[in-house]
């Protein structure tokens, strides 16, 4: 059995924190400034405590990515006795991380095959792709079929997020400004989607009670799901998540929809007030022409 290493960077989002732990998987965490202070992602920042100091700053927090070298000397590291290593990373849109991570895989040569996946995704769907990788290397798949099943996830992955207050939002440049003032004008709020590694508006709603539904009618629209999860800014389950939760209830009676608090590089660009889904579609088996 090939021993085949994953990496990923902090943008990841796991819903059970000891995943990482369980499997091949090395974590390079963002820097993530905040309020005149720098904090290595997951390591002295917790999600819960950045969701309190960003919602609490004036300024949006500066994410940045591992760099080259960072990337470099974990390659060289793992290269020592791995047969391959595959990093999965947030869409090249986003975060910088895919060129960065691209770049150190060169350095490495043909010493050990080094695979690098833009995941067009970030936090929980990058995550989800990760989970595919270590599933499939667990079952003693081939370099060849992880690479296969992670690139054949990237397609798979949907995200819909929910987003209350649009500061984030414009600094990004998610939305304009004219759009902004409207919104508040008119008392709307914004759904958004990732479209080709994009975060792109897709609708929007008055209501609370109209984003839960359109949350729902989100999840409905899929038959067979791999993953799912509910990204939401609160430790504890939110008021929408339960309501999510329970109308969830209703439409699959059988599965748990599990809910985590999004990490900081997320909440660099969405903000600290919204509530998302993603979703990992099962991949759909083949059909024999000759039938």
């Amino acid at each position: 059995m090939p021993n085949i290493q994953i990496v990923t960077d902090s943008c990841a989002h796991f819903v059970n924190s000891h995943f990482v732990q369980q499997n091949p998987i090395t974590v390079i965490p963002n820097k993530i400034r905040i309020g005149g202070r720098t904090y290595l992602e997951g390591v002295d920042l917790s999600s819960e405590e950045a969701i309190r100091l960003i919602a609490h700053e004036q300024f949006t927090p500066v994410v940045t990515s591992p760099t080259e070298n960072d990337f470099a000397e974990v390659y060289h590291r793992l290269a020592a006795t791995a047969d391959a290593i595959i990093s999965i990373h947030p869409s090249q849109h986003l975060y910088p991380s895919w060129e960065n991570a691209r770049a150190a895989a060169q350095q490495i040569g043909g010493h050990c095959e080094t695979v690098v996946i833009d995941s067009q995704s970030l936090s929980a769907g990058q995550a989800m792709l990760v989970r595919v990788a270590a599933t499939a290397i667990a079952e003693g798949a081939s370099i060849e079929e992880v690479i296969r099943r992670v690139r054949g996830g990237v397609d798979r992955i949907y995200t819909i997020f929910y987003v209350e207050t649009v500061n984030s939002l414009l600094h990004s440049k998610i939305i304009s400004g004219s759009h902004a003032i409207l919104g508040a004008m008119l008392g709307i709020k914004p759904f958004l989607t990732i479209e080709n590694g994009y975060l792109t508006p897709m609708e929007k709603v008055r209501t609370r009670a109209q984003a839960i539904e359109r949350l729902v009618e989100f999840v409905v629209e899929f038959t067979e799901i791999d993953d799912v999860v509910i990204l939401q800014n609160k430790p504890h389950m939110s008021e929408q998540t339960r309501m999510v939760q329970d109308r969830l209830a209703l439409e699959f009676p059988n599965r748990y929809f599990p809910y985590t608090l999004y990490n900081p590089s997320l909440a660099a660009l969405i903000g600290t007030d919204a509530t998302g889904v993603v979703i990992l579609e099962t991949e759909m088996e083949e059909i024999d022409d000759d039938f």
